[in-house]
């Protein structure tokens, strides 16, 4: 008996050690992973005779694209020949281009010239969020603005029954709570990654797919997440603007005035520019990340709905609007 006891408490003494053992190896192994909690953006100039020459360049497009957006805010805020639904959600539009043109370009600038370009982990996650909700949330308001120019133009008599301000007030927050709420969602699913390879991410910003490609856990979910989640906000989007825009379209081939036509054609086709620049790159970029792309051709892509799209619909949504232009002269004049 003695025997016996004395063997299974050897027995018992071997298999603590083993499990001891192997799950301080497996601490050790899991510490050793998720020890890399700061990265490396390479940023846009590979070369050091282009960073003067972009910083300049993406300096200025910041600045314009500021000081258009707000003030493009400012002017609808000030005039109340502007507080109808378009320029409601315009306004909106103009918030969040520089929202998110706050988010990535400060920090591209800074590392044109700093000596680490070091981001952490944490701060990398605070920026793709931000950035997540910014991007979706720009896609609401894209289809909303769609449907509100349907509204106008194709059921003009019926304009003020349908946007009412109850249904702009909601169309507005579940755009933003949409934005929010797909921002959680790959957030979240972050969490299970962790980077144990290289901390060099290929971009100007954190964003998802970079972050894929250096994760040492499998990314498969996550790559499948992005394609439901922002394929299907894309789709959604994508299939209002469309429609709407095809429904004006017929609307405006039956009308009889010339002028009327090139209006609603000038208005109609600006917006189809803007929105054909923000969603071509999107497309590729989320809906389609296993496509074999170059990392320089990716951070060309987010440029694009980052950068030029911001500092563009000022320009495209203010300055081809003839309501707009007479509000700023007219408060020029009283300024001046």
């Amino acid at each position: 008996m003695n025997f016996l006891l004395r063997i299974l408490v050897k027995c018992s003494f071997s298999i603590y050690c083993i499990v001891f053992q192997r799950s301080s190896v497996k601490d050790m192994e899991t510490k050793n992973i998720t020890e890399l909690t700061a990265f490396i953006l390479t940023g846009l100039a590979h070369q050091p005779e282009w960073q003067i020459p972009l910083f300049l360049l993406f300096l200025m497009i910041y600045l314009i694209t500021i000081v258009g957006n707000l003030g493009l805010i400012a002017l609808i805020c000030n005039d109340p020949h502007l507080h109808i639904p378009m320029y409601l959600f315009l306004g909106n539009l103009a918030f969040v281009d520089t929202w998110l043109s706050s988010t990535v370009t400060p920090k591209m600038l800074l590392n044109f010239f700093a000596m680490s370009k070091m981001i952490s982990l944490s701060e990398c996650k605070i920026q793709f969020f931000s950035f997540a909700i910014c991007i979706t949330t720009e896609c609401f308001l894209l289809a909303t603005m769609a449907f509100d120019r349907y509204v106008a133009i194709c059921k003009p008599l019926l304009y003020p029954v349908i946007m009412t301000n109850r249904l702009c007030i909601w169309l507005l927050v579940l755009s933003f709570l949409g934005g929010l709420f797909h921002a959680i969602i790959h957030n979240a699913f972050l969490l299970r990654l962790t980077f144990c390879n290289s901390i060099i991410v290929h971009h100007f910003y954190c964003d998802i797919i970079p972050l894929f490609k250096i994760s040492c856990t499998d990314p498969s979910i996550n790559f499948l997440m992005v394609f439901i989640f922002a394929g299907s906000i894309q789709a959604f989007t994508i299939s209002i603007v469309l429609v709407s825009y095809t429904l004006v379209l017929f609307t405006i081939l039956k009308k009889k005035s010339l002028q009327g036509i090139r209006k609603a054609f000038s208005t109609c086709g600006a917006h189809l520019l803007s929105v054909s620049l923000y969603y071509g790159p999107l497309l590729f970029m989320y809906v389609l990340p296993g496509s074999a792309q170059e990392n320089d051709q990716n951070m060309m892509d987010s440029l694009f709905y980052t950068v030029i799209i911001p500092f563009l619909n000022p320009i495209i949504y203010s300055l081809r609007n003839k309501k707009v232009i007479d509000s700023l002269t007219k408060m020029l004049k009283r300024n001046v």
